[in-house]
């Protein structure tokens, strides 16, 4: 593998975004078999009050998802009405997050968590061991689902904490393994295959470059937030700079901003004028300054950027 190359041994991976945090990942091993996740699912045309610019993504798009991921609660990010599109998949995240949703009906799926950050309610971290460093066997365990294994990564996201839905803050690792049957047990440590992290709601905090550890030894592709639904970023969020920050951090070989250029409040869209237009060349810009060595990808909704053995990797246009 060598530069961005992502694809290894046959397997490949296709990152569909569809706007806000909301991406679906097509990951194929081998054996020709594909597993679809889509994270944050915002499959209608607006988020409450939140207008979405544009189309409503096609069904196309997301119909046969095996899962979804969901970062939090927030109405932006866990939509119900979209959750419900999806049907009865298993939804992963956060334990007090999947026992809220399965009293909504749905399948929630509580992964093990890390513990907790000091000092942020509602998010879960790597603890730390008697030595003051992270012991990566404390972290919570992969889950199998479709193939594919998923476990947490810490997030602080705890500025607007809601009274009626848990606060749970979290992102997600992907891992595709190769070399082995799929659906074999989890095991520790550097593996061949592709691995994504959606980084989820976040600020930076201490020892997040330790994801890549978590991680196995590297990070693929990330799904990395730059901005939000207004011009000014409340606290736990990255904006272009500091998810470039995140990037030099972890290291990932591709990067793809999300969570830009989508929702507005009413009559927001352009006030101040472009403000939408601006967080993904913005963080393209501060990746190349202090990230060098990790390619970004900014796509456009409804865009795709994959990448296949033997082949070179392209942004496709998906609809809209």
């Amino acid at each position: 593998m060598s530069g961005s190359r992502v694809a290894e041994q046959g397997a490949s991976v296709r990152v569909t975004w569809l706007g806000h945090s909301t991406v679906v990942l097509d990951l194929t091993g081998p054996d020709g078999r594909t597993t679809r996740l889509v994270t944050d699912p915002l499959l209608r045309r607006h988020a409450g009050v939140l207008r979405r610019r544009g189309d409503r993504p096609e069904v196309a798009a997301w119909h046969g998802a095996d899962a979804a991921l969901l970062s939090h609660l927030h109405h932006d990010h866990a939509e119900l009405g979209s959750l419900r599109l999806l049907g009865d998949v298993p939804v992963l995240t956060a334990a007090a997050n999947a026992r809220w949703l399965r009293g909504k009906g749905l399948r929630g799926v509580g992964l093990e968590p890390p513990a907790r950050l000091p000092g942020h309610e509602g998010v879960v971290a790597r603890p730390a061991g008697a030595s003051g460093r992270a012991d990566p066997g404390a972290d919570g365990s992969w889950h199998e689902v479709a193939g594919v294994r998923v476990r947490l990564t810490a997030a602080v996201h705890g500025d607007r904490p809601m009274p009626h839905r848990p606060n749970a803050a979290t992102g997600h690792l992907v891992r595709l393994p190769v070399g082995g049957a799929r659906g074999e047990g989890a095991r520790e440590g550097p593996a061949p295959g592709v691995t994504v992290w959606a980084v989820g709601d976040t600020e930076h905090y201490p020892g997040i470059g330790r994801v890549r550890e978590l991680a196995g030894g590297r990070v693929d592709v990330a799904l990395v937030p730059v901005s939000g639904w207004g011009p000014r970023l409340s606290g736990g969020h990255l904006g272009p700079m500091g998810a470039a920050e995140v990037c030099a951090e972890v290291r990932p070989r591709v990067a793809i901003p999300v969570h830009w250029g989508t929702l507005h409040v009413p009559g927001g869209r352009n006030l101040p004028r472009g403000w939408m237009d601006d967080a993904g060349a913005a963080f393209a810009a501060a990746a190349h300054r202090v990230a060098p060595g990790v390619r970004v990808v900014v796509l456009e909704p409804g865009t795709s950027w994959a990448d296949t053995p033997g082949h070179d990797d392209a942004v496709e246009h998906m609809f809209g």
